[in-house]
């Protein structure tokens, strides 16, 4: 018998339980509760019971049904602390840990892209595609620019992607993406095929401003100035273009986003409010009244308290179809929601919700609104509340408080900024007169739900980088790569990366 293997008699070494406690009793406080978990409730209600069973863990062994051996089971142990992410010992912390160093290093790249401005214009909008291998730039002169985003490379530039500026690019997965603008068209190209578009498709009467894609039912979907929602169906789609249907209709529409679930259905408007849809169901169509019914509805914020306010997060309208004349006969799954979001300083709410994010985990939404006067700026962060305890009038599902914000620089008005998450959601870009801010919420960069304030917060400037000679309009953070881009009113692409 080879020395290499044991005897059929002989049993491996069991790991001995008080090393294990030794061993792991050296780890941070910090990383004894770092779990991840799947929404800001669901993290404070399953803290114990994490705790407990990360503690039979280490008495047991790391033995259990996934074993085939007590042969193995030290590895077990191993795979299981790492895998399950007990209290003991949590790699994903450590390298969000080594992440925000990362990101609190970030400097421009001396290769940013500086193309000429005579033919593209502005940046309006930039995306990266999902596997991090693209950078697409958005282009007030009807162009589109292609990017390697590692070496800033030039790939390809679609001279006329569109006849008017171009406003929003997405992408529906490695390779097909869509544009839109404000010659009231969408477009889908195809980066193995550059050439041509794929198809144009028609159906807005105005500018279109942003689209979203249902990865469970394949549905685009777009807003516009002509305060329609529409629904394209990617699956029957020919050169001609694809079935498509008016969803939703209201005016002052500004920006649309679908939650990373696709259960939800957010709206901004320039007027203030936030629509929310909730149990959404795309393959239906929800009629409103007129917008001006929702306006004369609209209450004045509670004065009651800051704790009252900062749970309350503004006024609540629900209309369903008990309540509403328009929603007779429609399926309680698009139940629409209307809140008047609370903006910091502003008793009587900001006039206008510019921009409109969501966070990467569907716990929070991120916002930049205005004042009534257009003279301030904010970013904020407002919680989704699921369940919350319901006040008149009722709401049935979710509300949303303001956890954290931001005063802006306010430069450039009439502009919309567009600032974004990072991919854990930990780190917030915003764009800040002549340059970017990278924002957390808290010292530490930690998840939302490791850092809930009882009472609103300011969110904590993680670093300021002015690197444009123009405004800066538009951020966006690579998926895959320690990396983020920006780009200004005169043309400017800066990407940013770690500097050591």
């Amino acid at each position: 018998m080879s020395s290499e293997q044991p005897s059929d008699n002989e049993e491996p070494e069991e790991p001995r339980a008080d090393v294990l406690r030794e061993e792991d009793e050296e780890d941070s406080d910090e990383d004894r509760g770092s779990t991840r978990p799947s929404s800001p409730q669901a993290g404070r209600e399953s803290a114990e019971k994490q705790g407990s069973s990360g503690l039979e863990l280490a008495v047991d062994g790391g033995t259990g049904s996934g074993c085939r051996g007590s042969s193995d089971s030290l590895f077990s142990w191993i795979c299981n602390r790492t895998i399950r992410r007990g209290p003991f010992v949590d790699p994903a912390r450590d390298h969000f840990r080594t992440m925000t160093r990362l990101y609190k290093s970030m400097s421009p790249a001396t290769d940013s892209v500086n193309l000429s401005t005579q033919t593209h214009g502005a940046v309006f909008n930039l995306e990266y595609s999902p596997d991090g291998s693209v950078l697409t730039v958005a282009c007030e002169q009807t162009e589109v620019l292609l990017f390697d985003p590692v070496s800033s490379r030039h790939i390809k530039t679609l001279v006329e992607a569109h006849e008017d500026c171009v406003n929003n690019i997405r992408f529906l997965d490695n390779r097909l993406f869509a544009t839109c603008s404000d010659d009231t068209t969408i477009a889908l190209w195809d980066l193995r095929k550059l050439n041509s578009k794929v198809c144009t498709l028609h159906g807005h009467a105005s500018w279109v401003k942003n689209i979203e894609y249902d990865t469970h039912t394949r549905l685009l979907v777009t807003s516009g100035f002509d305060g329609n929602v529409i629904t394209w169906d990617t699956n029957r789609f020919t050169e001609d273009g694809c079935p498509h249907k008016k969803f939703f209709h209201t005016r002052y529409l500004m920006r649309m986003r679908l939650t990373p679930d696709c259960s939800k259905m957010l709206i901004s408007t320039s007027s203030g409010y936030l629509l929310i849809l909730h149990d959404l169901d795309l393959t239906q169509s929800l009629e409103v009244g007129s917008y001006r019914i929702l306006r004369a509805r609209r209450a004045p914020l509670s004065t009651e308290g800051s704790s009252a306010g900062s749970r309350s997060a503004g006024s609540r309208h629900t209309i369903d179809s008990k309540t509403h004349p328009h929603r007779e006969g429609l399926s309680p799954r698009n139940s629409l929601e209307v809140l008047t979001p609370e903006i910091p300083g502003e008793r009587d709410r900001g006039n206008c919700i510019t921009s409109l994010q969501l966070h990467p985990k569907g716990w929070a939404t991120l916002l930049r609104c205005s004042s009534n006067m257009d003279d301030q700026e904010w970013t904020c962060v407002y919680e989704f509340q699921e369940g919350a305890p319901p006040r008149p009038p009722v709401s049935p599902r979710c509300s949303l408080r303001l956890t954290h914000y931001i005063e802006e620089a306010n430069v450039g008005r009439g502009y919309i900024k567009e600032l974004c998450f990072s991919p854990d959601g930990r780190l917030i870009c915003s764009p800040y007169g002549y340059g970017v801010r990278l924002l957390a919420f808290d010292e530490h960069c930690a998840e939302l739900t490791d850092c809930m304030p009882v009472r609103t917060a300011l969110l904590r400037e993680v670093r300021s980088i002015y690197s444009h000679s123009d405004m800066v309009l538009t951020s966006k953070f690579s998926p895959t790569h320690c990396q983020f881009a920006s780009g200004c009113l005169s043309g400017r692409v800066a990407l940013y990366q770690p500097h050591f």
